[in-house]
Formats: C-alpha cells, structure tokens, sequence
C-alpha cells in the first residue's frame, strides 16, 4: 500500500489540512473502521502508522496482539518515530 494512495483514499485529497473538521473526522472515522475489519495482517500494519501520524492509532499491544512480529515491528517505528521527532534528522 502506497501512503499517498491511502491518504487519498481515506482523506479524498493529498492534503488532509484543507478538510474541515467534520470532513477530517469522516475520513478517520473511515480510516478506523478499516483497521478494524482488516484481516490481511500487512494490510492491516499499513493502516497502522496512517492512524498514528493522526495520533488515532491503539498501542501496538492492543492493535497486533495477535500478530507478536506485528507488534515487534510497530513498537520499532515507535521507537524511530520518537528518535526523529527527539533528535531530528540531523541534517539541522
């Protein structure tokens, strides 16, 4: 799955920032019942950090309890996630 493709696909634009906010939360709406109902486990992960980069996503315990290299590889983009965000790219 192609981000861009998801954003368009859940979000209707590139650009979820010139949604207003019932738009915008239609669109998550959309984009969490689909992590729900996704059954194809990679699938499923790639809905995943959508969701976070939104702050909507469920602790990787709840979200791939049943998928432990799921939760292993969610925890890593968290651990990543918090590192870029702490430390930046480097390139400051």
């Amino acid at each position: 799955m192609e981000l861009d493709a998801l954003i368009r696909h859940f979000f209707g634009t590139d650009d979820p920032s010139t949604l207003d906010e019932a738009a915008f939360d239609r669109a998550i709406e959309r984009l969490k019942i689909a992590f729900g109902v996704e059954r194809e486990p990679g699938r499923k992960f790639a809905l995943w950090p959508l969701l976070h980069a939104f702050d909507m996503a469920p602790l990787p315990a709840e979200a791939f309890a049943k998928e432990p290299h799921l939760k292993a590889a969610a925890d890593e983009y968290l651990s990543a996630a918090f590192r870029l965000e702490r430390f930046g790219d480097g390139d400051d």
